[in-house]
């Protein structure tokens, strides 16, 4: 009906474990939209550490009724073998020039061939006019942006800026598992970026990524990298000049919860 009467379909696919940043997206959305989309489904694919996937939070009757108080219009909520039927969808191949080999894909192998599957399959079956997602999963947005250019020229992108806490803690679904402690601790992650941000351009990138990494250290985190990397290429840069757009990315771990976010430079 929404198509039929010229409108458009914005889509925000979830994992469920809402928060104000999903929010931001609907919100987003539905300025742009007729129509908006949620879907909620934690992808079995996408994780490479199985303890990680059943400690992961679900709390779909919670996260519906978020959506409905959003305005969202319609929630998706697939079962397993809707996604992954016993006859499979064909997911064709797509080139990722090695970005999926860096940063997130270095140490979670097979993670961005779930991200990729399951979103192929969703905007099938979804068709939107515009997909949604966060800045914060940086790597992962870039990678799908490459899924659209190949595959669904027709669908647009609209990348929506990392939703933070007052005290610039990035929002994510893992935080739910954070002591108040840990809270305290992850904004070192924030205040890194905004240092490493203040020293670009430089000719000395591991010097400051090196001094990085010591600093998370000493507050009680365990850094897993620490990267600069070109926004559209994603490749690992070790200097950066005044005419280059870069991702400032950081995964860490506070105790076993593992963070991660980014920061854009030049910021625009």
């Amino acid at each position: 009906m929404c198509r039929a009467t010229g409108g458009t379909v914005g889509f925000v696919p979830t994992m469920g474990a809402l928060h104000e940043g999903h929010i931001s997206l609907i919100e987003a959305s539905k300025k742009e939209n007729h129509f908006t989309l949620g879907s909620i489904f934690v992808n079995p694919t996408q994780f490479n550490n199985k303890e990680d996937l059943a400690k992961y939070p679900r709390t779909e009757v919670e996260d519906t009724e978020m959506l409905r108080k959003a305005g969202c219009d319609a929630v998706f909520i697939p079962y397993v073998s809707e996604i992954y039927p016993e006859k499979p969808y064909h997911i064709p191949e797509i080139d990722l020039n090695g970005m999926d080999e860096v940063m997130e894909g270095a140490f979670r192998p097979g993670h961005f061939k779930g991200v990729l599957q399951v979103v192929y399959i969703l905007l099938k079956i979804v068709e939107p006019d515009v997909l949604y997602l966060g800045q914060k999963d940086f790597q992962q947005q870039a990678i799908l942006r490459l899924l659209l250019d190949q595959q669904f020229p027709q669908i647009r992108m609209n990348t929506v800026p990392t939703y933070r806490s007052e005290s610039g803690l990035a929002l994510s679904s893992r935080n739910r598992r954070l002591t108040e402690e840990q809270k305290v601790q992850a904004l070192a992650i924030y205040k890194t970026l905004l240092e490493i941000k203040s020293q670009l351009p430089s000719n000395n990138v591991s010097e400051i990524l090196t001094q990085s990494k010591e600093n998370l250290e000493n507050t009680g985190l365990k850094p897993e990298y620490i990267s600069i990397a070109d926004q559209k290429t994603l490749s690992i840069l070790d200097k950066v000049t005044e005419n280059d757009r870069v991702a400032i990315c950081i995964a860490a771990f506070a105790g076993e919860i593992r963070l991660i976010d980014n920061m854009l430079w030049p910021e625009d």
